[in-house]
């Protein structure tokens, strides 16, 4: 049975009536993953199946914009400037970055929806971890390996990348510990991503600088 008030609803335009179904959905979907049915969806909405399939013919379709709306569309372009931009300190480059980032991911629906689609094996995690390496992670690691002497073309090798993803998982779990966890905050983030890059800024280039030390012996020994 469809709620009454559904029957009441002010007569909105189709964009504003998809875009309000959409939100409602997101909303849905960080509080109570995907688990649920088109049927169930819509009466949680408080509208009818038909008129769901209306906007969206799948819940495949749903669970897609809801990606575009809460990922993709919270992603700033800035970033891939400021990782490559080599005219400022990298270290100053990755705390910009990251205190930006975490204002825009640092949401309860973000987060939230983020571990039901991992925790689902959805196709939302396996989208946005290939981003996620290709316009961050790899171009930190590249970014460390010029500032080395290292060449930086071409993927880093799978241990580079576990160190990018070392410091990214580490300022990520200060979101899990709030919006998952729901335990208070740090009282100054931003300070907190700044030590977390300075330990990671210093350590990762002792790290290079071993592989840089190591590259002329093995040019000698090829030799």
């Amino acid at each position: 049975m469809v709620p009454k008030h559904a029957t009441k609803r002010r007569r909105l335009p189709p964009t504003e009536r998809r875009e309000e179904i959409l939100q409602k959905a997101i909303n849905l979907f960080s509080e109570h993953g995907f688990e649920s049915s088109t049927r169930e969806i819509a009466r949680q909405l408080g509208i009818t199946q038909p008129l769901l399939y209306r906007y969206f013919p799948s819940k495949e379709d749903l669970i897609r914009e809801a990606y575009r709306s809460v990922y993709l569309e919270r992603w700033d372009v800035e970033w891939d400037r400021l990782l490559c931009d080599r005219a400022k300190p990298l270290e100053l480059r990755l705390k910009t970055f990251y205190g930006s980032y975490t204002q825009a991911i640092f949401t309860r629906d973000w987060m939230r929806i983020y571990l039901f689609s991992g925790l689902k094996g959805a196709d939302i995690n396996r989208w946005y971890i290939g981003l996620l390496e290709e316009r961050i992670l790899q171009r930190i690691i590249k970014e460390y390996r010029h500032l080395a002497g290292l060449s930086d073309e071409g993927p880093p090798e799978a241990e580079e990348l576990e160190l990018a993803w070392a410091l990214h998982s580490g300022i990520f779990y200060l979101g899990v510990r709030e919006h998952i966890f729901s335990l208070p905050p740090p009282k100054d983030r931003q300070r907190i991503i700044a030590n977390v890059v300075d330990v990671f800024h210093h350590g990762i280039q002792a790290y290079f600088s071993k592989l840089s030390a190591m590259k002329p012996a093995k040019l000698a020994a090829q030799s």
